[in-house]
C-alpha cells in the first residue's frame, strides 16, 4: 500500500520538488523500515529514534522526521527554515527532514492524509473488547470491502496516524481501535481519523489510576460518539447492557444503534450456549428477524463481540450471509488462545493483558470446560481506587470456578486470599511473588486432565508461564 509523498505538503507552505516521489507507508522503529518508507525518529523514555536514522536508511526507507541535529553524513531539509517563502529543497533520497516535533509532525502528515480519501472510517473503543472486535468486524467487513485495520494495538497518538499512512485509494473501510489513557486523548484521535461509525465495548475499571475514576472514564470514551457526524451519516453503536455506555446517547447527535442482550436493545441475543472450544451458539434478534447463529469465538461474552460486528455489518450495508460468513470465517487474530502441555495438559494463554472484566469472562470460559481446573492469575494493574476491589472480585469468582489458583506478584495476593476466605481450601491456593517461580512450580507438574487459565497484565510477564509450559515444536 502506497502513500504518495505529497502529504509533506502539510507540513509546508510550497510544495518541494521531491514531493512528486512516493514513500510506501511509515515507521517508528527501524527494524521495520522497508523500500521506499518514511522512518520518524521519536525520542523515548529509553530508546532514541535519532540514533537509528543510519539503519532506516541502510534498509530502505526514503525519508525520515528528525527534530535534532545528525552529523554531517546525512541530507537535511529543514522546514523550520525559509528563504523568501520559499523551502529549501532536496532531491536525491534518502535525506531526513528536520522539523519541531517529529510526533507531531507523523501526526499532521497523517491528518492531510486522511482528508485526502475517503474511506468509510468505523472507530472502535472500551475497556474491554475492543481488539477483537475490531479483529471479527474487518473479517465480517472483508467480505465485501477493501478494509483496513490498526495492526496489533496501535491505537495511540503515535500508532493510529501510523495506521492512517497505510491507507491508499484502493481502501473502501478503515477499522480503528482508539484506546483511552487520560481525557482528550480520544477526541485527538478522532480530529486525525474523522470516524462516520463509532462503537463504545464497555467501561470497565482499566487506565482508572490515570483517568481517576469510572465515571471518568465514561467521559473519555464518550468523546468519540461526540466526534461523530449527524445522523444519517454517523452512526453511534453502544453497549445498552452498559449504564454508561446506554447514557452517551445523550452525547451526540449521531443514529443510534444499541445492541445486547435486553430485549430493549435494537439488536440483542438471547440463549446464549457456551460450547467450550467449541464456540458460542445463540440467536440474534434483529428489527423482528431472528438468526440462528453457532460461531468459533470462546466464551460466551464473545456474544457482545458478535452483536457488534454484525451492528457494524448491517450499518455497511451487508447481508445477513455475508455477516455469518466473515463471523465464521475464524481468521480474527483472537487474544484467547488453547495450547497444549508436553504432558497433554490445554493451556488457556490470555497473557496479552488483564483487567477484572476480562478475567471474569476468562473465568466463565474455564468455567464451561470439563476437567482440573486451574487459574494462574497475576496482578492487574492500572486499576487505581479499584485495585483492592478488582482483585477480591476475581478471587470471589475464582474460588467459584478452579480447583486450583495459582497468583503471581504482590496485588494478586488479594485474590489468593479473598478465594481462601471464599471457601477454596488453604491447600488448593499457592501464592509467588514472580513468573518464573511459577514456571518452576508447574513445568513437571501437569497432568493430562488439567485445563490452566494463565492471565494478567502484561508487565507480569505472565507471557513466559505460557512459553515455558506449552509444546516446542
Amino acid at each position: 500500500m502506497l502513500i504518495q509523498a505529497d502529504v509533506i505538503e502539510a507540513l509546508c507552505d510550497h510544495r518541494p520538488a521531491w514531493a512528486q516521489e512516493r514513500v510506501t507507508g511509515a515507521v517508528v522503529d527501524s527494524r521495520q523500515a522497508s523500500q521506499g518508507c518514511l522512518f520518524v525518529a521519536v525520542t523515548g523514555e529509553r530508546v532514541d529514534g535519532h540514533d537509528s536514522v543510519h539503519q532506516a536508511f541502510d534498509q530502505g526507507a526514503k525519508l525520515a522526521f528528525i527534530q535534532k541535529d545528525l552529523s554531517s553524513q546525512f541530507r537535511v531539509l529543514d522546514l523550520r527554515i525559509k528563504t523568501k517563502g520559499k523551502i529549501q529543497e532536496v532531491i536525491e533520497a534518502p535525506f531526513c527532514i528536520r522539523v519541531d516535533d517529529t510526533v507531531a509532525a507523523l501526526q499532521e502528515t497523517a491528518r492531510f492524509w486522511r482528508q485526502k480519501l475517503e474511506p468509510r472510517v468505523i472507530g472502535i473503543t472500551g475497556s474491554v473488547g475492543k481488539s477483537t472486535t475490531k479483529e471479527v468486524t474487518a473479517e465480517v467487513l472483508n467480505q465485501r470491502y477493501r478494509t483496513l485495520k490498526n495492526p496489533g494495538n496501535l491505537n495511540n497518538e503515535i500508532g493510529l496516524p501510523l495506521t492512517l499512512l497505510s491507507l491508499d485509494e484502493g481502501h473502501q473501510r478503515a477499522i480503528l481501535e482508539m484506546g483511552f489513557y487520560v481525557p482528550g486523548e480520544i477526541a485527538f484521535l478522532c480530529d486525525l481519523a474523522h470516524p462516520q461509525v463509532g462503537v463504545v465495548t464497555n467501561v470497565g475499571t482499566v487506565h482508572a489510576e490515570r483517568a481517576g475514576s469510572q465515571e471518568a472514564i465514561a467521559i473519555g470514551k464518550s468523546e468519540l460518539v461526540q466526534a461523530l457526524p449527524p445522523s444519517p451519516k454517523g452512526v453511534a453503536i453502544l453497549n445498552y447492557d452498559d449504564p454508561l455506555v446506554r447514557d452517551m446517547a445523550s452525547k451526540t447527535e449521531a443514529r443510534i444503534l444499541y445492541y445486547g442482550l435486553d430485549s430493549n436493545a435494537e439488536m440483542w441475543a438471547d440463549a446464549v450456549e457456551g460450547l467450550g472450544l467449541d464456540g458460542i451458539r445463540f440467536r440474534l434478534h434483529f428489527r423482528g428477524e431472528t438468526q440462528y447463529m453457532k460461531v468459533p469465538l470462546i466464551g460466551r461474552h464473545s456474544v457482545h463481540t458478535v452483536l457488534r460486528a454484525a451492528a457494524i455489518g448491517i450499518v455497511e450495508g451487508l447481508t445477513w450471509q455475508e455477516i455469518v460468513d466473515g463471523l465464521r470465517s475464524g481468521r480474527a487474530q483472537l487474544r484467547l488462545v488453547a495450547v497444549q502441555s508436553p504432558s497433554g495438559a490445554l493451556i488457556l494463554d490470555d497473557t496479552y493483558n488483564a483487567s477484572p472484566q476480562s478475567t471474569f469472562s476468562a473465568l466463565n470460559l474455564l468455567n464451561e470446560l470439563e476437567g482440573h481446573k486451574i487459574a494462574v492469575l497475576g496482578d492487574m494493574l492500572e486499576l487505581g481506587q479499584y485495585e483492592f476491589h478488582g482483585h477480591k472480585m476475581v478471587g470471589v469468582r475464582a474460588a467459584e470456578v478452579v480447583d486450583e489458583l495459582i497468583t503471581v506478584g504482590e496485588r494478586a495476593l488479594i485474590i489468593a486470599k479473598t478465594a481462601r476466605q471464599t471457601g477454596l481450601p488453604t491447600t488448593a491456593v499457592t501464592e509467588f511473588e514472580d513468573s518464573e517461580q511459577a514456571i518452576a512450580f508447574l513445568v513437571n507438574r501437569l497432568g493430562k486432565n488439567d485445563i490452566v487459565l494463565v492471565k494478567g497484565s502484561h508487565a507480569i510477564r505472565m507471557d513466559r508461564i505460557v512459553a515455558a509450559l506449552e509444546v516446542r515444536e
